[in-house]
């Protein structure tokens, strides 16, 4: 198990995630069509093409999770209870197939939680970046996560 527990994080920490992903045409149209998002500015060349962007737009959501799941690894693996919610999620630019997209993690804070004396909440804001260092997602997330046995 990599994920930390709540008593290793500390507030400021960045974490510069060592996985990138280079992201295809494939993973785009299989992820809107598996979450029933039948938007032609995803799916469809032709039409994409006649749009400001000539191209297909890589599916927002699907680079959410990737930005999300490249932290996972080094923050919450094995550690976290769950997700309470994510907030200001941003797109700045747009990402495109063959884009490769790396991340980077700051911990915003963390507090005990007042209902369970087992577990801490932690805030992360997550930053992702494509191939020429552009931000292309932002998202903070609160996540719930264990204390060590030894400090509940």
């Amino acid at each position: 198990m990599s994920g930390k527990y709540y008593e290793e994080f500390e507030e400021g920490h960045v974490f510069n995630h060592a996985v990138s992903r280079t992201v295809t045409e494939y993973d785009n149209i299989s992820f809107s069509l598996m979450t029933l998002n039948p938007q032609p500015l995803h799916i469809d060349a032709d039409f994409a093409g006649r749009t400001e962007w000539g191209k297909p737009l890589f599916n927002s959501l699907y680079t959410l999770g990737i930005l999300i799941g490249m932290s996972v690894q080094d923050t919450t693996l094995g550690t976290t209870v769950g997700n309470l919610g994510m907030s200001d999620v941003r797109f700045p630019k747009p990402v495109f197939h063959g884009d490769t997209l790396r991340a980077q993690t700051q911990v915003v804070s963390k507090r005990l939680s007042k209902s369970r004396g087992d577990v801490g909440l932690v805030e992360f804001e997550h930053t992702g970046f494509n191939q020429r260092g552009e931000i292309v997602a932002v998202c903070r997330r609160m996540a719930m996560i264990y204390r060590r046995k030894d400090a509940a």
